[in-house]
């Protein structure tokens, strides 16, 4: 095993703008009963591609997915830096504004990772002198990566489900990459800093985090804005707020955050945004299929499609309670999508609710 070559990928990563790197084996993740449970307990709600064969097998057997890898590479990239948000709140943004998760704010991780990922695979080839078998993943594989990152050495699974860096909190990406030569693994990472702190499972706004550290994706407003293709329960749609694409409550909660909130850790990440952050609901309202498709090219928005989003954006303005919402709302009614026909209708009724007690 060579430990000047794990050091010289780790210090290469890192120049390709990776904040955490770290090494693993592939033996099972330590938490794949945890994951077996949830599926069994239906709380990946309709996202079917996690609970099949294949996706059991691979995620309790990393080694199935390339017999021949002897090495995992688990990296973190930033998000774009999340410090100038709005206050931590589903309404705290200027009336008729809505929410969009920072993630998203600028092109999607899955094609600007591609390339440092790739790069990252040539470099160690290069190295080595011959090329290796390999296969690299960021949130797309049938993978725990949460899991394997934790026994990586790069943070601890918090209440909230995500992975926390003591020093860089969890306003990251994950990705991995699987080598076929053998490299020195890392320590795990044994400290569990999330103490009796139980912020983000107070905050949610849909009860969706539970006790042991998974979520019920029923209730999770990032599964409801993003991967649910069908309808928003009425029962639920109050408590989305503003948010029209994912949801950073339990993050911008968490105390391990707070420095980079308050601006103590600048992410690498530019912050010129590619897309309007906080936008205007009702123009968004009216955005055709071209539109759409033109203003959130290469972004994750776009996973919503244009009618889940009309949908998030339509439950937004009947939370919102603005009158003025009411013709935009209207011409959503003949809009050519039922998702959104159906939505709108429901932020109609809330509107005049609203606007009739007062």
């Amino acid at each position: 095993m060579s430990y000047k070559l794990a050091s010289k990928i780790k210090k290469e990563a890192l120049k390709q703008g990776f904040i955490l790197a770290g090494i693993t084996t592939l033996e099972p993740p330590p938490h794949i009963s945890t994951y077996l449970d949830w599926i069994e307990a239906g709380r990946h709600a309709s996202m079917g591609y996690l609970a099949d064969e294949r996706a059991r097998t691979r995620r309790a057997n990393p080694k199935l997915i390339l017999p021949e890898a002897e090495s995992l590479l688990l990296l973190a990239a930033p998000y774009p830096d999340p410090k100038l948000d709005s206050p931590i709140s589903t309404t705290g943004v200027e009336k008729g504004k809505g929410r969009i998760s920072a993630y998203a704010w600028n092109d999607d991780y899955h094609i600007t990772l591609k390339e440092k990922l790739i790069h990252l695979v040539e470099f160690i080839e290069e190295e080595i002198g011959h090329e290796i078998p390999n296969r690299w993943y960021t949130d797309t594989g049938p993978i725990l990566e949460k899991d394997l990152a934790q026994r990586a050495g790069l943070g601890w699974i918090g209440k909230n489900t995500c992975l926390i860096n003591p020093k860089l909190g969890s306003y990251f990406f994950l990705a991995e990459i699987f080598l076929g030569i053998k490299l020195p693994s890392d320590e795990p990472f044994k400290a569990d800093y999330c103490g009796t702190c139980t912020r983000c499972i107070d905050a949610c706004p849909t009860e969706a985090i539970l006790p042991n550290r998974s979520i019920d994706a029923n209730l999770c407003i990032s599964y409801l804005t993003i991967e649910n293709k069908g309808d928003i329960p009425e029962e639920l749609r109050p408590k989305l707020g503003n948010l029209i694409f994912g949801c950073d409550i339990c993050q911008e909660v968490c105390p391990w955050n707070m420095s980079i909130r308050d601006g103590r850790f600048s992410s690498p990440i530019s912050s010129s945004y590619k897309i309007d952050t906080h936008p205007n609901l009702i123009e968004e309202l009216s955005l055709s299929p071209q539109e759409f498709n033109k203003k959130f090219k290469n972004n994750p928005v776009k996973r919503a499609k244009r009618r889940g989003y009309l949908r998030n954006v339509a439950v937004a303005l009947g939370n919102d309670g603005d009158s003025e919402a009411i013709p935009a709302l209207e011409r959503a009614l003949e809009d050519i999508e039922p998702l959104v026909r159906t939505h709108a209708e429901w932020a109609l009724q809330e509107i005049k609710l609203k606007n009739k007690k007062c």
